[in-house]
């Protein structure tokens, strides 16, 4: 059965998955801009961030306001507590979009295109799964799915350290040393939307257990 909500809690609920939404596009679009060596998504993806801030700033708002003038219910307290971190990790994970793109603008404005390693399509293709699947889980309080999650993080840590290995070694990719190290930082990054999207899965596990 449903849960009844507040207006105010339905519209913090609502505002969360927004973010969530506009996240997972930013990581989508930023992720395509370099493998697709397209400035124009590399642009968009970098747009996004304004917005994605302005979210997270308002989800905090809202759910000290809801607190405030409600007196909620404990369960309802702890969802919100759940939703406020759940927004910063969001939020985070924005920003490793915007720090993709910035570099991804470099490599173009300096090479003129990007170089696939091999990990960084699959990477971000799980990473950015992951962010959506994390915030499903949330709305719609899936704690299979939100276990399930978890365990696909180390595929995710593991094409990091190859991309790191491959990267870092001389391994006979014809890019210079910068683009080498600014490929591994968007590598680096993609890791790091995955593990806020786990965390978010962890926080999940959390509100509908208490452990």
């Amino acid at each position: 059965m449903k849960r009844y909500f507040h207006n105010e809690l339905e519209e913090l609920r609502s505002k969360l998955i927004l973010l969530g939404e506009k996240a997972a596009e930013a990581a989508q679009i930023s992720a395509d801009g370099f493998l697709q060596s397209d400035l124009d998504l590399v642009e968009q993806a970098i747009e996004l961030d304004d917005r994605i801030d302005e979210l997270d700033t308002e989800i905090d708002h809202d759910a000290v306001r809801y607190i405030t003038l409600r007196g909620p219910v404990s369960s309802d307290v702890r969802l919100v507590f759940i939703a406020i971190k759940a927004s910063g990790d969001l939020e985070r994970a924005g920003d490793e979009a915007h720090s993709i793109a910035k570099k991804t603008r470099k490599i173009l404005s300096r090479d003129g295109r990007t170089t696939e390693v091999a990990g960084i399509a699959e990477m971000s293709e799980i990473a950015i799964g992951m962010m959506k699947d994390a915030i499903t889980c949330f709305v719609e309080e899936d704690l299979e799915l939100a276990q399930k999650l978890i365990s696909r993080d180390k595929r995710v840590d593991k094409l990091n350290q190859n991309n790191f290995k491959l990267l870092a070694e001389d391994s006979g990719l014809e890019i210079s040393s910068a683009t080498r190290f600014e490929t591994l930082l968007i590598s680096k990054s993609i890791e790091r939307i995955a593990d806020h999207a786990k965390n978010i899965a962890e926080e999940v596990i959390y509100l509908l257990t208490g452990e």
